[in-house]
């Protein structure tokens, strides 16, 4: 199939087959976008019904001011409900958004195939099932392509773009082209489990589950430091957003198609939450109850900073400059002498001789032996900047630290301009742990082809609302500080969970090295 042969997408006919949630977004969008569309679903009524709350919530929005007046009007009369897929017979494009069943996925593309011209594209909505599978024994497997949408369709701009296998790259390229007519930000994406959003993100979720497993700190702690570091939700009330049923399949099928790699080992934690049916908001319970949610963190008390004779701050880069503005204006107010040292093979302040380190991977245990230094507490990595107050912030002191800086430290923190929120002595405490992981996931999704980089960084922005894109993680922190972390963790867990991406040492070694690698 070549470009030529393809039939002219922009405003051509696009039939619908599903009428759910998905189904219905996508069909929505079609019609403002100016094509007529044919929306079909099994299910006596559905499509008719789901065009009619597509009629009110276009009038919604023209109420709203949100679309031109009329343009609701003209959208839903481009709409038209099907009580037979051979009614569809003119379409250019057929979307399929069903049920997530390889077998009846199949068999609607075969039903398709037979049905639509031999030039009309074919794309499957799926979220987790191979487009290359999808295809087999289709007569024309290469006209078959994903289009992955997200839920809210209307609302969220990521289409993944997914080929399999035989996906001819004129059809990728129009679906590509297509999408960005219907205002979205399409990424090409290789089909692979997961692809690119649900494969990356998995550590989001299985570090908190980790920390959980390990009882480093409860649920909302873990929460409210992922959320100062510029997520809209915590991992816990995301899952319980989600449904932990619904979450541990999709683990689980990413688990089982990567052939058990223990890099996405599925969670106890939350297998025992699915087997008492505690799947979240759904259910009424999940890590959180509801309808109250998450409870508030409540940090334990302070002391005040006191008796400091000399502060002196290590480091470079931006997070040991805000340390250094914050530190030089509290030592201001207790008249304690200030120093700033560059030049260091750490991060953090030094205190009259104790230690607040910035994590690099190790946990304070390992820290204060390595150092040399018994009063030391390590601290999470804030990434957000300018670091706003009221930040919060994991950290913990050291087994064998005195109870006089166990109190200073928090004391310091709070000084800093942070929430301090103590946690178990745990390597990565909690946000760098995660960030290091899922910068290590799209670095080996990249190594293997399923996306580029600014793939990886618009699909995680814009596909599940992160902060930052992984590779925007990486550029801001260091390859070689995020190789240390995940090497503190893979010597500390001692399995295959943290190893490090190929991908990574390679930009590692460049770094050091000085050339480019290719």
């Amino acid at each position: 199939m070549t470009t030529s042969s393809l039939p002219r997408l922009q405003g051509a006919p696009v039939l619908v087959v599903g009428a759910g949630i998905m189904g219905a977004g996508i069909a929505q969008v079609a019609a403002q976008a100016g094509h007529p569309v044919w929306l079909f679903d099994m299910r006596e009524g559905a499509a008719a019904a789901a065009c009619e709350q597509i009629g009110k919530t276009l009038a919604g929005l023209e109420a709203k001011g949100r679309i031109a007046a009329g343009q609701a009007q003209a959208a839903q009369a481009r709409l038209q409900p099907l009580a037979a897929l051979e009614q569809a017979r003119g379409a250019a494009l057929a979307i399929e958004a069903i049920v997530e069943n390889l077998d009846a996925k199949r068999a609607l593309f075969r039903q398709l195939e037979g049905l639509l011209d031999p030039q009309a594209v074919l794309a499957t909505n799926t979220s987790s099932i191979s487009v290359t599978a999808i295809a087999r024994g289709l007569q024309a497997p290469q006209r078959l392509v994903g289009m992955h949408f997200f839920n809210p369709v209307p609302l969220m701009k990521l289409v993944e773009v997914v080929s399999g296998l035989q996906t001819d790259v004129a059809v990728a390229e129009a679906i590509f082209d297509l999408s960005r007519t219907w205002g979205k930000v399409p990424v090409h994406a290789k089909s692979t489990p997961g692809f690119i959003v649900n494969r990356i993100a998995r550590p989001y979720y299985a570090e908190t589950l980790a920390l959980l497993l390990e009882q480093a700190a409860p649920p909302q702690v873990l929460d409210a430091c992922l959320r100062a570091a510029g997520f809209r939700m915590g991992p816990c009330e995301l899952m319980d957003l989600i449904g932990h049923d619904t979450n541990y399949a999709v683990t689980n099928s990413v688990y089982e198609a990567n052939f058990f790699d223990k890099r996405f080992v599925p969670s106890l934690v939350q297998r025992e939450m699915v087997d008492g049916g505690m799947l979240g908001r759904k259910s009424g319970q999940g890590f959180f109850r509801y309808p109250q949610g998450a409870p508030a963190v409540v940090a334990s008390p302070t002391a005040s900073i006191a008796g400091a004779r000399a502060v002196a701050v290590y480091g470079d880069g931006p997070v040991a400059e805000a340390l250094a503005a914050a530190a030089a204006a509290a030592c201001a107010g207790q008249g304690a002498a200030f120093q700033r040292v560059v030049d260091s093979a750490w991060t953090g302040l030094d205190v009259d001789g104790a230690r607040l380190v910035l994590s690099d991977g190790r946990c304070a245990a390992q820290l204060a032996a390595a150092q040399g230094v018994a009063d030391l507490a390590v601290f999470d990595r804030p990434v957000v900047q300018p670091m706003p107050p009221g930040m919060a912030l994991a950290w913990a002191p050291a087994p064998q630290a005195s109870p006089r800086w166990r109190e200073q430290a928090a004391a310091w923190l709070a000084a800093l301009g942070f929430l301090p929120l103590e946690v178990a002595d745990t390597p990565g405490l909690v946000v760098a742990r995660t960030l290091a992981m899922l910068v290590n996931e799209a670095a080996d999704a990249v190594l293997q082809g399923v996306c580029t980089v600014e793939g990886a960084d618009a699909a995680m922005k814009l596909g599940v609302n992160y902060p930052a894109g992984p590779f925007e993680w990486l550029q801001a922190w260091g390859v070689e500080r995020v190789v240390a972390v995940l090497e503190a963790l893979d010597a500390y867990c001692c399995g295959e969970r943290y190893r490090v991406s190929p991908w990574l040492r390679r930009h590692a070694a460049a770094t050091t090295s000085g050339i480019a690698p290719k």
